[in-house]
């Protein structure tokens, strides 16, 4: 601890005590004792920060492996592919699409069915209604606007009329008409339209006349014949979607083939090792210094040990009878660091030919991914008992404890500075005062002695 002195002029020069300044030095050299207890909280937080990123890291991992464990993830997912993409192409398969091939024979294309009025100037002036009825519906009459007779005004009016049907104005070389397309797909949503319009402009009267009927596709599933509203088919194959595109004058079939997707299941293996590797480069350089010889936060924390130690045993287990009982058996291997590397090239192998031992691999009970998983639920932030919840629980505790000791002596200094402040002040009041009671005092001794003791 530092020492304080009282910086003043002479006793008789009225300059006093410079309070400001001695208080402050003596409040600086009381705080010396809170220097440690500072120190301590910015490693703990530096700690903390380490600590999180880790949790942070550990969950991504954990999420990484749920799309693998999970009986609907990636695993379940499947692809399907066409022998004529030009005639059918498959666009989505679901985790319940069993995997097979099928033998499909496009015999008709759905279409929906459109209506569209004779030919007019789009400047035209119109009047009257029109008649529209959707499928089996209720007729609806719409009337032309007056505020907009044109065939735009038209259009707007029977948008919003609350029909379904589509409403356009389509203009060419010839000149401009009104077309309607049908809200519904198929045989069902055939339009059926009548006009009751005149253009006042030309004083000729306005037709209006279905040009499209409403169709439903037809087709053959395994030489079951199906019907559909529309060429985009959910309901022919289990969880498979598949779109029709053309009737083949040949009239062959198309093969569509239903299979794991192994290649969303490579990118889901190739995604956890990558994070995995994250975490173990996290660790690695927490063990280490910074790039100024500084030891990082967790450097000789047994927290790094323990979690290093959770991972490479979660890895190294032999899981199952099957073909693919051990990480390595999917082309993952140990690096010297630590860190894993992938064979894809193995991994897509065995995905192809053991692809029901890669799933009881990561699905099985008390297989490699719940126990993986059940590692990684011990290690991070996502249960209270993990490692690094616990850790951090720690530190909070510390951390607390270093604070109500600092608020502690912040608050004795407050006390202690008021007082010297007090004092302190008292007394330059004294100091201050003292030129102004020698003057007094001469005063006294001339008039008693009759000696001016200044001259």
């Amino acid at each position: 601890m530092g020492s304080v002195g009282l910086n003043f002029g002479s006793a008789t020069s009225g300059d006093g005590i410079d309070v400001a300044a001695t208080v402050s030095q003596i409040v600086t050299n009381l705080q010396v004792v809170e220097t440690p207890w500072k120190s301590q909280l910015t490693k703990l937080t530096s700690q903390d920060t380490q600590l999180t990123s880790l949790g942070t890291q550990l969950s991504t991992l954990s999420t990484d492996l749920q799309n693998l464990t999970d009986y609907t993830g990636v695993l379940a997912a499947k692809k399907g592919s066409s022998s004529d993409p030009s005639v059918l192409a498959p666009t989505s398969a679901g985790t319940n699409t069993t995997a097979g091939t099928h033998s499909i024979s496009v015999l008709g294309l759905a279409q929906t069915s459109s209506a569209a009025s004779s030919v007019l100037a789009a400047s035209d002036i119109i009047s009257g209604s029109v008649e529209i009825q959707v499928g089996t519906g209720t007729a609806r009459t719409v009337q032309v606007d007056y505020a907009n007779p044109t065939l735009a005004g038209l259009a707007l009016a029977i948008n919003a009329a609350g029909i379904g049907v589509r409403a356009t104005v389509l203009t060419d070389t010839l000149g401009a008409r009104i077309s309607l397309v049908s809200p519904t797909d198929g045989a069902a949503g055939t339009l059926a339209v009548s006009s009751q319009l005149t253009n006042t402009t030309s004083g000729q009267g306005v037709t209006l006349s279905t040009i499209q009927t409403g169709k439903d596709a037809t087709l053959l599933v395994d030489g079951v014949q199906l019907t559909t509203a529309s060429n985009s088919v959910s309901n022919a194959l289990p969880g498979m979607t598949f779109q029709l595109l053309s009737v083949p004058a040949s009239g062959s079939s198309v093969q569509v083939v239903i299979a794991n997707d192994a290649t969303s299941v490579a990118s889901a293996v190739s995604t956890l090792v990558a994070d995995y590797n994250k975490v173990i480069q996290a660790i690695n350089t927490q063990e280490g210094k910074d790039s100024s010889g500084n030891a990082e936060p967790l450097y000789g924390s047994t927290i790094l040990a323990r979690l290093q130690q959770s991972l490479q045993s979660a890895l190294g287990g032999s899981f199952g009878s099957g073909a693919v009982k051990t990480a390595y058996s999917l082309g993952i291997t140990t690096n010297t660091d630590g860190t894993l590397s992938l064979n894809s090239d193995t991994l897509i192998s065995m995905l192809n030919s053991h692809f029901s031992d890669v799933t009881s691999f990561f699905q099985d009970p008390g297989g490699f991914g719940s126990t993986f998983s059940n590692s990684l639920n011990n290690m991070g932030t996502g249960y209270s008992t993990g490692m690094i919840s616990l850790a951090l629980k720690e530190n909070k505790s510390q951390e607390k404890t270093l604070n109500d000791d600092i608020d502690a002596q912040e608050s004795l200094i407050a006390i202690q500075k008021a007082r010297l402040t007090a004092e302190l002040n008292t007394a330059n009041q004294i100091l201050q005062a003292i030129p102004s009671m020698i003057n007094q005092i001469n005063e006294m001794y001339s008039a008693v002695t009759g000696y001016n003791k200044q001259s």
